[in-house]
């Protein structure tokens, strides 16, 4: 259901005299120029069909950029002021529309705020704009890394991750955003009559994770860190997409063997991943892997017990040149499939524990290929389990919403990508401390307007 009928009542963008609101702003930095605006206000929003059509037309107004904490106040005083929503961007390397102003308004561009501020063993300050790979160069040298990325790793921000992500890479040892300590602390400008600067820290940061940027705008971030470990890239093939499963659970459960990705595809989505067709035989599922290196030995002699085949291998020192395993992973699978045919689509899945893996098996032979399993392991309450990103062969809504229902009433946990509303996708129901606290910091509603179901509905007329 699209929502954005009941978004609250704002200055209307046609009154909104934008000269002289980028003059208020002094000399922080501004676009006007419609093509860039209109740039700026999108994202990967179009790998769902549905979304593409209900927000193809949703551009912002103005986009601001600033390059400090206090810019990031003025902008936030002068929007309530003029009662003009505001909606804050990462990279844009997201797929729901999350940073997708439905109302106009101002884009706030985080990019320039990007700094490293400081490193200590197991922990890093951040600010919302620098860049996963950049954060990585600098506490690498000291022997520690970010825990978990998506596949966008190289492009997507630590706010827009934060703001927008659940998981990724990295998960199949540290779990989720979601979960307790995965982010420490969080400074957040609100939009009250009075914008002021808060810190989150603890539980309480959970408030503004995967909140779509609806209740605060983050400037400053504390995050853990793990070992850096001399990553390897491996490819293992299979005859049988079952048998590639059964290994990624079984490397998964193998606590002796440190691995940051457990990928699983199966045929024919590994031929669509061009440049690394030589290591890719035709009809055969893979395994894609991050492993540390020192654990070669032990992979080898697993992936040989459940008849696997290694036929792609970097060490360490090479995994940083060429083509990148984990950009084949997560979405990124989904964006080589549609570079070859557009009619494929995704879902996201999370499959319950079971060792035996019945339940995916079960929907791998019921769906055929209309729907073409994709597996990336991840942790979650102690146990390694497979979360699905399927491609689908899209053909209808209804269809689209059938395939969903089905997975659902088998027991099988759908974050449905095909809707810009947070509790509709991954939450599926309100949450009420995200609520209140939007309530409090964002009292008027300017922040990113539409996204939030609990909001709307409690505050439509």
């Amino acid at each position: 259901m699209d929502l954005s009928a009941n978004l609250p009542s704002f200055t209307s963008p046609t009154a909104v005299d934008w000269r002289a609101f980028v003059d208020s702003l002094g000399d922080i930095e501004t676009v006007l120029d419609d093509s860039q605006v209109a740039k700026l206000s999108k994202d990967y929003y179009y790998f769902s069909p549905i979304l593409a059509e209900q927000l193809k037309d949703k551009v912002g107004d103005l986009v601001v950029r600033p390059k400090t904490e206090s810019e990031v106040l003025t902008v936030a005083e002068a929007c309530v002021r003029n009662r003009i929503p505001l909606t804050v961007r990462g990279a844009g390397t997201g797929n729901y529309g999350q940073a997708i102003p439905l109302a106009g308004g101002v884009i706030l561009d985080m990019s320039s705020m990007n700094a490293v501020k400081w490193v200590k063993p197991g922990c890093a300050c951040v600010e919302p704009g620098a860049k996963l790979a950049a954060i990585d160069r600098v506490t690498r040298p000291q022997g520690w890394e970010i825990r978990m990325a998506p596949s966008t790793y190289r492009t997507a921000t630590i706010g827009g991750f934060v703001g927008g992500g659940s998981g990724g890479i990295g998960s199949v040892m540290y779990g989720q955003l979601a979960d307790r300590g995965s982010l420490q602390a969080a400074r957040v400008v609100t939009l009250e009559a009075s914008p002021r600067v808060i810190t989150l820290r603890g539980d309480d940061v959970q408030q503004v994770t995967h909140a779509y940027g609806t209740n605060g705008i983050i400037t400053e971030l504390e995050i853990p860190l793990g070992p850096a470990y001399p990553w390897a890239e491996v490819i293992v093939v299979f005859d049988e997409f079952m048998q590639a499963a059964r290994f990624g659970q079984a490397l998964g459960d193998a606590d002796g063997i440190i691995k940051k990705l457990i990928s699983i595809h199966a045929w024919p989505i590994p031929s669509y991943f061009n440049a690394l067709q030589a290591s890719l035989p035709e009809g055969k599922a893979a395994a894609l892997l991050i492993i540390s290196e020192a654990d070669l030995e032990a992979l080898k002699a697993l992936a040989e017990e459940w008849r696997g085949r290694v036929t792609y291998e970097k060490d360490a020192q090479s995994a940083g040149k060429g083509a990148a395993i984990a950009e084949f992973t997560w979405n990124h699978t989904t964006l080589h499939a549609r570079n070859v045919d557009a009619n494929w689509t995704y879902l996201q899945t999370v499959f319950p524990y079971d060792p035996e893996l019945k339940l995916l098996q079960h929907m791998y032979e019921h769906f055929g290929d209309e729907v073409v399993m994709h597996l990336e392991y991840l942790r979650s309450q102690g146990r390694i389990l497979p979360a699905a990103l399927q491609l689908v062969r899209y053909s209808t809504p209804e269809r689209l919403a059938d395939i969903i229902r089905y997975h659902e009433e088998k027991g099988a946990f759908i974050a449905n990508p095909h809707t810009y509303l947070l509790e509709d996708g991954g939450r599926k129901t309100v949450d009420e401390n995200q609520l209140k606290f939007k309530e409090k910091v964002d009292p008027y509603g300017l922040l990113n307007p539409g996204k939030m179901r609990g909001w709307i509905e409690r505050h439509s007329s």
